[in-house]
């Protein structure tokens, strides 16, 4: 038999196998608890991977915008011209739209903005890069820079 569980035997004088819905609760439980905790981390988790994603795609349109500029002494709005697939294109992640707003011989501005309407929307809607390297992001200003 098994230690504690004296008394507990079958039809044919076996003890008892497997387990308790005492212990099946208390599984639960803990996994309930650690499932609270673990799903915001991985939310935050998620958001900041697809900030990081729009701000990394910014940067690719500013880079490709320097090298178009030394061949053809003007910044364009076409990403296609730039290497991209489409304009305006998506995240690899379908979460900001990015295209080039306005574009002439002396500047330009690349633009991400968040598609789904949820609370991230709130932190890092939009994220704004200038050909004089000029970050911005809104309604949060400090979304090029924080990292949690």
């Amino acid at each position: 038999m098994i230690p504690g569980r004296a008394g507990f035997a079958n039809a044919r004088g076996r003890a008892a196998s497997g387990i308790t819905l005492m212990e099946l609760l208390i599984v639960v439980v803990i996994i309930g608890i650690l499932a609270t905790v673990a799903y915001p981390n991985y939310r935050e988790f998620a958001a900041r991977a697809k900030r990081t994603e729009a701000r990394a795609a910014l940067l690719k349109i500013a880079t490709n915008q320097e090298r178009f500029y030394l061949q053809n002494n003007t910044y364009t709005t076409d990403l296609t011209a730039l290497g991209f697939s489409s304009n305006p294109f998506t995240t690899e992640s379908d979460t900001y739209l990015v295209r080039v707003t306005s574009a002439d011989a002396s500047n330009f501005t690349a633009v991400a903005d968040y598609i789904p309407s949820d609370s991230e929307a709130a932190k890092c809607d939009t994220f704004t890069i200038d050909g004089r390297g000029q970050r911005s992001s809104t309604p949060d200003t400090d979304c090029w820079s924080r990292t949690r």
